[in-house]
């Protein structure tokens, strides 16, 4: 059931493929010629979902490329480039990127997972292993939460720090995908007590202790949970990429997933796009937390209300919230996701482009951004095929 939609995004894919992985936009732009964690892992698992074995060469080169430049304390790349003189590393700009190291987890463990191959997993175990270790250092207290600076994941310009909902999902998944290979008793508990520590500080309840009581007494609670809390109290914005997540997990209560379904409806809805923006509301210039976003920036400032994470829309952000919503059994309205993303896409003779402005609807950033693609085409294979990724 493949469509024009589709058949252009597997192209782009082609296009952002090199022998070291996948990069991140076959745009001439330098920053986005290179192997991205995240971005390579994203565009791994539609390159997976779409059956495509040149696409799947491409992502298992992602992966020997990041794991070749790990750094000794277990740390991923968050993006590498390699010229014919030279291999460049860089593990983040203002700050280290920690869903590098899930991401990573995520993306051996689901190629494994697909190709039926635990020597896979088994190849790179000691890469595994330190990536599990440093996150258990990154807890910093020894409470089952890991610790993220500000511009730590790939919300890199936002104001999220602390205890980051996003990271601790992806933590969830790389141990829950790593677990399925190695049905470990000490891993399961792991993940329980993760799990256990978002439900008691990301969700309304009367279970003690919390990490910030006060911070979550002063907390209201909206139908979704918050982006993060740090020891400066809680950040109250949608994350949609973290929400998304909560529901592709199954983590909470239905009554409350049936609270975040609803709210993700409500916000796209009043979108003109049809599209879900990566964090609402926007941060406007009149609140308190526009200084900390404006000086978030390394070299030009960016998020301005609604784009980029600042209430810009995604596709890459949709095809997770269409999977969440597959994962609830609401195929039409997955569909419908699909199709915003496909017109979003298909802007400007098929541009696909980065973000898009939630307001005017015009797109930002960068052209030809790779993981635009595979939010369509991961998002098509789990509706129009029996593909289902290890969750």
């Amino acid at each position: 059931m493949e469509n024009n939609s589709y058949t252009k995004a597997i192209a782009l894919l082609h296009s952002c493929s090199s022998s070291d992985g996948f990069l991140a936009s076959a745009e001439n732009t330098s920053n986005y010629k290179r192997v991205w964690a995240r971005d390579g892992v994203i565009c791994g698992l539609a390159a997976l979902a779409s059956g495509d074995e040149k696409l799947i060469n491409t992502f298992e080169n992602t992966l020997e490329t990041l794991a070749n430049n790990q750094h000794k304390n277990g740390t991923i790349p968050s993006n590498v480039l390699v010229t014919e003189n030279e291999t460049q590393v860089s593990y983040g700009g203002l700050a280290g990127r920690v869903d590098a190291v899930t991401w990573f987890v995520i993306g051996i463990c689901q190629y494994a997972f697909y190709k039926k191959d635990s020597s896979f997993v088994s190849k790179y175990d000691s890469n595994i292993q330190k990536c599990f270790r440093l996150l258990e250092a990154w807890e910093f207290n020894n409470q089952h939460l890991v610790y993220v600076p500000l511009s730590g994941n790939w919300a890199d310009e936002y104001i999220t720090d602390g205890y980051v909902l996003y990271d601790q999902l992806l933590r969830i998944w790389a141990l829950r995908s790593y677990n399925y290979f190695q049905k470990s008793d000490e891993i399961t508990s792991k993940i329980q007590k993760i799990e256990h520590q978002i439900v008691v500080n990301f969700t309304p309840n009367e279970i003690v202790p919390k990490y910030h009581e006060r911070a979550y007494n002063e907390f209201k609670f909206k139908g979704f949970m918050p982006c993060s809390f740090s020891p400066a109290g809680y950040k109250t914005q949608f994350d949609a990429f973290a929400n998304a997540l909560v529901l592709l997990l199954n983590i909470g209560s239905d009554d409350f997933q049936n609270e975040i379904l609803k709210t993700f409806e409500t916000i796209k809805n009043e979108t003109d796009l049809k599209l879900i923006p990566a964090f609402w509301p926007p941060i406007q210039e009149s609140d308190l937390d526009w200084n900390l976003l404006k000086n978030n920036c390394k070299y030009e400032f960016r998020n301005y209300p609604y784009e980029f994470h600042n209430g810009g829309s995604w596709s890459m952000v949709n095809g997770f919230y269409g999977l969440a919503l597959l994962s609830k059994n609401q195929k039409e309205k997955a569909s419908q996701v699909l199709n915003s993303i496909n017109n979003a896409n298909e802007m400007e003779n098929f541009s696909f482009f980065e973000n898009f402005n939630t307001k005017t609807s015009k797109p930002n950033g960068v052209a030809f951004c790779a993981w635009s693609a595979a939010a369509a085409v991961f998002l098509h294979q789990n509706l129009h095929t029996n593909f289902k990724f290890l969750s």
